[in-house]
């Protein structure tokens, strides 16, 4: 037996069968009284709670002046479907383009895909669960929820589905309640699968993307039934036993976050976790609610919604623990505030602006420039109090040396060679902190070893220095990529760094270590700071650049550059480490121990000369090199020293004038040099080869010479590979300084 019932007053306009709702009551002989008024009370709440059904089920649709649009009703954006929101036909909707139109049920039934005629016991159970209305005592014992069997469990008695902040559907959650308990299988609808997506989206996304405060609860229903209320609502896939780490947490980023525990054991570690991975998502605050001490185990905010408890008066005012405070409004300043105070400046921690309280410095440099050894040097004589190349602290200052790259008993041999004035050790023995080589990032748990130890470094006294060396060792960026990432390199200083700041003394002075990648040398002329890796993220964070360069690889004196963003500029510095002892020099003559540096320079020669013989006399042997292959074979030969070393002499000899290169290799019967210089070459070398088979009687093998000429040589300007405009003349840098 079918009946018509009237889910709304027939207006003149309406479209006949649009505003009914068919109850099928199968083979009954008679209408079900408590059937009709349990659908009128679904009806009715539907009404009284309209709005937030309307964002509920599309969460692109608006409201406009008493009338709620929509594209359609499968929740497209748009505004062809309208539902009123006022008067007598307050719930009535009709859809301009498909002319079709009906009551709240009935609306409901087609966002879901369902007929509100052949589906509706199924629609009354979904719409009675949302609303938390009962079912009629009366009927509990009839009337059966008509949905189709997914598997051995059963119909599933509840539906959720995950949409993306713009409303398209990620995911759905089933609940089955078969006699072994309630079960939750998730449906992946992208991969049309049963299983979660990865990574695991939040609940309600398009309304909690648009709110600043977001109420986390443990469960699609207790989300229901606070968004019921009018409270933007979200849970974790899986509730308590849902995993962390596999759940994006980052719709979260930069709102409040409220975490509302079920009041039990399982509750209050899935809120712990929560609020541990809204922390690292970035939101604004985060804390815990402490649910009722009255109340019964397993309360949760289903319950409480369900009982008439005041939700909205308690996530005001409910006591809380504070996981992650709101950052203090933004302060600002007037113009006439800033002239009329005369308030002392702080003291620089180093003087003249190098580290202002609470500053950043990134001191950089190339591998094996000195970075480490200038630093620890620097470092101690800060704590000592004592004045370093230019740079005084106000007194003895407290600093930690958190370093990864030497091991223990390096480190305290490198500290006994530090110079530090005898009247300044006592105060630098309990003022500096080092550790030894650390095997860690600075992740979370990194930090959570790191700061106690620097906290209780100097017995409750707070450092006034905090040095990491190096960055990379330690580097951690999040999810975003490695050191020379701009993004990474941000995490790492407002995430890892400032938070050690913060846990310690906010008004501690950083200093970073850092590597610097390859610049040309005009880019570095230009700029070099922009050396730095990740150096857009440093530059726009740091309040002092320092480099520690060698311009020349054939000398020891490096230049000390600066950068400040609190003070004037400050001149470059040469400096050099001189009977272990780092000290200032002048660019062009060694004041300071010259005795010193003429050896160096006789050294220098030697090498010069014997690279140069050696050459020569190769080739009268019929073999000629490439400079890699030069450098590897006669690494620590005739007092050459190191591949390297090689390497770096071979390339001032080249920029000097004494090396110079050949490229038509066949000209000399040698294969090809895959190199873009060619093979090296010598003024007056000459090549021997072999151009026959020995002679029988004699056994001499006769020989063909050719007189090597230079087809390119090294710009000393640009370093380019040029082409020799005349090979007979050759021109030495010695020669022209000269003149």
């Amino acid at each position: 037996m079918q009946v018509l019932l009237l889910a709304g007053p027939l207006l003149e306009g309406d479209v006949m069968g649009n505003n009914i709702v068919w109850l099928d009551f199968n083979d009954a002989a008679e209408p079900r009284e408590d059937l009709i008024s349990d659908t009128e009370a679904l009806r009715t709440g539907l009404l009284d709670r309209l709005e937030a059904v309307l964002h509920y089920l599309f969460p692109q649709g608006r409201i406009r002046g008493g009338k709620f649009y929509v594209g359609d009703a499968d929740g497209s954006p748009g505004k062809s479907l309208v539902v009123e929101l006022e008067g007598p036909r307050r719930g009535l909707w009709k859809d301009f383009a498909t002319d079709e139109g009906g009551d709240v049920i009935d609306l409901w039934a087609r966002s879901q895909g369902l007929s509100a005629r052949h589906d509706f016991p199924r629609l009354a159970t979904e719409l009675r669960q949302w609303l938390g209305i009962a079912l009629p005592a009366q009927s509990v014992a009839r009337h059966a929820v008509r949905t189709v069997a997914v598997d051995e469990l059963g119909p599933y008695t509840a539906k959720w589905d995950y949409l993306t902040p713009d409303g398209d559907l990620i995911a759905c959650v089933y609940r089955y309640d078969p006699p072994t308990g309630k079960e939750y299988r998730p449906w992946d609808v992208r991969a049309r699968m049963w299983r979660a997506p990865d990574p695991r989206p939040l609940y309600n996304l398009p309304a909690i993307t648009k709110s600043s405060l977001v109420v986390l609860v443990e469960g699609e229903k207790c989300a229901d039934a606070l968004i019921a209320c009018g409270i933007p609502a979200t849970t974790a896939m899986n509730g308590a036993k849902a995993p962390i780490d596999k759940t994006d947490w980052r719709p979260l980023a930069r709102r409040s976050v409220l975490i509302w525990p079920d009041r039990d054991a399982p509750g209050l570690d899935y809120a712990e976790n929560a609020a541990r991975a809204c922390v690292a998502a970035g939101c604004a605050s985060v804390s815990i609610l402490v649910p009722p001490w009255d109340k019964p185990d397993k309360w949760d905010a289903a319950d409480a919604a369900a009982e008439g408890f005041d939700c909205s008066e308690f996530i005001a005012q409910g006591e809380r623990r504070v996981v992650k405070a709101a950052s203090p409004m933004l302060p600002t300043f007037t113009l006439g505030a800033l002239l009329d105070d005369d308030s002392p400046l702080p003291p620089d921690l180093i003087s003249p602006r190098v580290l202002t309280p609470a500053g950043m410095l990134v001191f950089g440099g190339a591998p094996k420039v000195g970075k480490s050894d200038f630093l620890l040097a620097w470092l101690t004589h800060m704590a000592a109090g004592a004045a370093f190349l230019g740079m005084h602290p106000p007194r003895p200052l407290r600093v930690f040396y958190l370093q990864a790259e030497v091991q223990y008993h390096y480190l305290r041999e490198r500290v006994k060679e530090v110079r530090i004035p005898a009247s300044r050790l006592l105060d630098a023995r309990s003022n500096f902190v080092a550790t030894p080589q650390l095997r860690l990032v600075l992740d979370d748990a990194g930090l959570a070893q790191v700061i106690p130890a620097i906290a209780n470094a100097f017995g409750g006294e707070p450092p006034d220095i905090i040095a990491i060396d190096p960055i990379r060792n330690v580097f951690d960026g999040g999810d975003a990529g490695g050191e020379n990432d701009n993004g990474a390199m941000l995490f790492f200083l407002s995430q890892r760094v400032d938070r050690i700041r913060q846990a310690v003394n906010p008004d501690a002075g950083v200093i970073l270590a850092h590597h610097t990648k390859k610049l040309g040398k005009k880019q570095f002329e230009e700029d070099p700071f922009q050396a730095l890796a990740g150096a857009g993220s440093l530059r726009g964070y740091y309040s002092t650049g320092m480099l520690l360069f060698r311009p020349d690889e054939t000398r020891t004196t490096r230049q000390l550059i600066f950068e400040l963003r609190n003070g004037a500029g400050i001149p470059l510095k040469h400096v050099d480490k001189i009977s272990g002892e780092w000290r200032e020099v002048d660019a062009n003559d060694r004041l300071v121990m010259k005795d010193y540096g003429e050896r160096l320079d006789a050294e220098r020669r030697r090498k010069r000369d014997v690279i140069l013989q050696i050459l020569f006399d190769e080739a009268a042997q019929g073999r000629c090199y490439t400079a890699n292959q030069f450098a590897e074979g006669f690494e620590g030969k005739a007092g050459l020293g190191g591949e390297r070393t090689i390497r770096e002499r071979l390339s001032a000899l080249s920029t000097q004038g004494y090396i110079k290169y050949f490229r038509n290799a066949s000209d000399y019967e040698l294969p090809s040099a895959r190199t873009k210089f060619g093979y090296l070459c010598v003024e007056a070398m000459v090549l021997r080869t072999v151009a026959g088979e020995p002679d029988p009687d004699t056994g001499e093998v006769p020989l063909r010479e050719f007189t090597v000429q230079p087809t390119h040589y090294k710009c000393p300007q640009s370093g380019a590979a040029l082409p020799v405009e005349n090979p007979d003349v050759w021109v030495y840098q010695d020669d022209i300084n000269n003149l």
